[in-house]
């Protein structure tokens, strides 16, 4: 069983934006395996390097389509988004600097934030586009 499993009630769109958020459930199952089996710093450095991209890359995409939707909380959204990915780089930096747990940490990190991101903020943008049909 993963670590973290794609559920039905995760989906937004059947396209870009769900997969972008499976690629992303695949690297934090990765990460997490890579941590639990104890492989080599240069293995989870690199996972930890493209989840931290490759999450900056979807919220740049996501907020172009809230920017897109004229989606009324784009602001409040945007902040949250760059204060996760400045927790990203900063869990980043300490595992980069030797602490070896910081890894694992990051893994529940995103798996839970990802998880609620979904569930709760790209839930209300579908939604808001569903009533506005764009």
């Amino acid at each position: 069983m993963a670590y973290f499993q794609w559920a039905d009630d995760m989906v937004i769109d059947h396209g870009p934006i769900d997969a972008d958020h499976q690629h992303l459930v695949r690297l934090v199952n990765e990460l997490h395996s890579a941590t639990t089996e104890g492989r080599g710093r240069e293995v989870v450095g690199g996972i930890l390097e493209q989840l931290i991209r490759y999450t900056a890359e979807h919220l740049q995409r996501e907020e172009a389509q809230m920017v897109a939707a004229r989606f009324p909380r784009l602001e409040g959204h945007r902040q949250g988004h760059a204060h996760f990915v400045e927790r990203l780089r900063e869990l980043q930096q300490r595992y980069e600097a030797g602490q070896i747990t910081v890894a694992a940490q990051l893994s529940t990190v995103l798996r839970d934030w990802l998880s609620l991101h979904i569930r709760r903020s790209d839930k209300e943008l579908q939604a808001f586009m569903r009533a506005h049909k764009t």
